[in-house]
């Protein structure tokens, strides 16, 4: 019987101390500087918002917290550095449709995983896509654009930030579900696309909502539809695609994740940050002039939608014969 109670009771000191261990590092986190990558150029919308998270998370954690662009091949060498550091909580990504979700789903090869790859944490923010025309297009509406379109198949055409890109696909889907053609112009990214749609040198352009929104604006251009299944916050009078067409919706969002395996007790540290940081964000007025809609998740809602849409989209860019340049 003593040795029974010997045996429990070492037993119970072992268990203890595993316990201790495995909550120190919860106890401890943040003890050093964290590194933020941002795997676009700065400047633009992700870099913008990685530098607020950035900026809110040192002031609440007393801890640095470093931006770290590292741009190249449409994201994919800042994930994969991502996807490659130790999983501590002191490496972190922005991640993104364009790199977990399109990418992967137009057959892109990739040196990590979309979804095996990585942590995730939290979706950070949506920036729509918008619809807009030139003023002298006769349509001032995506039902009168439909119509117009299919009275004169082919004879439009939209500009695109270029092939595979969210805006891209976004063409495509309205051309396959409200049955119209019309002939796609990819540019080189948007800043191409607007000059041109300004100039009137192409009617249609399908763009992230903060390049156009100025010139929407100023009425220099035309705004026909949002793909978001909301209106936006900035554009309150423009429908959304599913007023006309039930159950359209193209999300172009960004998220927050880390490399795979990163301890729960620190994911949750991160995670309940993370979304208070994001849910202050509808007053943050840097953030939503530059078209940014809020939005927040559990690490489970965003591991599970991340999975969801990789399928989706993988069935229906196969169905539509889209694939990578």
């Amino acid at each position: 019987m003593k040795g029974v109670k010997r045996f429990v009771g070492r037993f119970a000191i072992v268990l203890a101390a595993a316990f201790a261990c495995a909550t120190a590092p919860a106890q401890e986190y943040p003890s050093r500087p964290i590194r933020l990558i941002v795997p676009f150029a700065p400047g633009g919308a992700t870099d913008l918002l990685a530098r607020e998270l950035g900026q809110r998370l040192t002031e609440r954690w007393n801890r640095q917290v470093v931006v770290d662009n590292r741009p190249g091949a449409g994201g994919i060498i800042g994930l994969d550095f991502g996807a490659k550091a130790a999983p501590d909580g002191y490496t972190l990504v922005m991640c993104s449709s364009s790199t977990l979700i399109l990418g992967p789903a137009l057959g892109t090869k990739l040196p990590y995983d979309p979804v095996k790859s990585f942590t995730l944490i939290t979706e950070a923010a949506d920036i729509p896509v918008v619809l807009v025309a030139h003023p002298s297009f006769p349509a001032r509406a995506l039902r009168e654009l439909i119509q117009v379109a299919k009275a004169k198949p082919g004879q439009f055409a939209y500009a695109s930030n270029g092939t595979g890109t969210t805006t891209h696909i976004a063409g495509e889907l309205l051309k396959r579900v409200a049955g119209i053609d019309l002939i796609h112009v990819p540019y080189k990214g948007g800043g191409a696309a607007i000059t041109d749609a300004l100039g009137g040198q192409i009617p249609l352009l399908l763009g992230a909502v903060s390049t156009p929104l100025p010139h929407i604006k100023s009425g220099k251009l035309r705004a026909l539809g949002v793909t978001t299944p909301r209106r936006l916050r900035e554009l309150p009078e423009v429908p959304t695609f599913s007023e006309v067409l039930p159950n359209f919706e193209v999300r172009q969002w960004f998220g927050i994740c880390g490399p795979a395996g990163i301890p729960r007790v620190i994911l949750a540290k991160l995670s309940g940050e993370l979304t208070s940081i994001v849910t202050s964000f509808a007053s943050n007025e840097r953030i939503l002039r530059a078209g940014l809609e809020p939005v927040s998740s559990t690490p489970e809602k965003f591991a599970a939608y991340v999975k969801a849409e990789l399928e989706k989209w993988t069935r229906l860019l196969r169905e539509m014969n889209i694939q990578a340049e």
